[in-house]
């Protein structure tokens, strides 16, 4: 089962990775034809560009081999703070907008039956910086949304809402946002299967306690 799970997150992988230019400088990636051409309704030929995605290890035939050259080179760069203080003026147009993250975050608690203690269980994050979290004068880092997200099973779509509260979205060329939209979008939240994925495309930088 584990390796049918690891199978399946490699072919998703292929098919969504979008950073094109790890993906071409691989040792035997055929860059494909990005320039088409046809006729249009009078007869007149004219030229075209192909979409990017063209470009996807999904349609190299040895995507396999690609993908395993892919994860030899695979470091995790993301930033492995927690948080990002928000300015004076910043929370002082918290006070008086409806939808903060503050806001949005406590409600998201309450849905699902988190106490504020509770919802900090299995993170490795500061108290004091989740305090910060908790009162608006800063906000969680992608990969701490990200943590805490697969620790305590957020939908997707709550996922999103959070990011974007923070001015920030799941980027596909990003290996890390590739793997947690996927363990996101299958509701793949078992620990050990988690851990695995991680491990398999050298993710670090989050904010998962280890199991003991």
């Amino acid at each position: 089962m584990q390796f049918a799970f690891l199978e399946d997150l490699d072919a998703y992988f292929c098919e969504k990775y979008a950073n094109y230019d790890k993906l071409c400088i691989l040792k035997g990636y055929e860059m494909p034809v990005m320039q088409a051409s046809k006729l249009d309704e009078f007869g007149r030929t004219y030229a075209y560009t192909l979409p990017a995605d063209t470009m996807r290890l999904s349609l190299q035939k040895n995507k396999q081999e690609l993908l395993q050259q892919l994860k030899e080179k695979m470091t995790d760069i993301s930033f492995s703070f927690s948080f990002r203080p928000l300015s004076f003026w910043e929370q002082v147009v918290g006070l008086f907008s409806k939808i903060t993250f503050k806001k949005e975050f406590k409600a998201l608690l309450s849905r699902y039956n988190l106490t504020e203690e509770q919802a900090k269980e299995g993170l490795t994050v500061d108290d004091e910086i989740w305090k910060k979290f908790l009162n608006g004068s800063a906000h969680p880092t992608k990969n701490c949304i990200f943590s805490f997200a697969l620790v305590h099973h957020i939908s997707l779509d709550d996922v999103k809402r959070m990011l974007a509260l923070c001015e920030k979205e799941f980027d596909f060329t990003q290996e890390k946002d590739v793997i947690v939209f996927y363990l996101l979008a299958n509701n793949i939240f078992n620990a050990d299967m988690v851990a695995s994925a991680l491990k398999e495309y050298n993710i670090s930088n989050m904010f998962i306690k280890a199991n003991e």
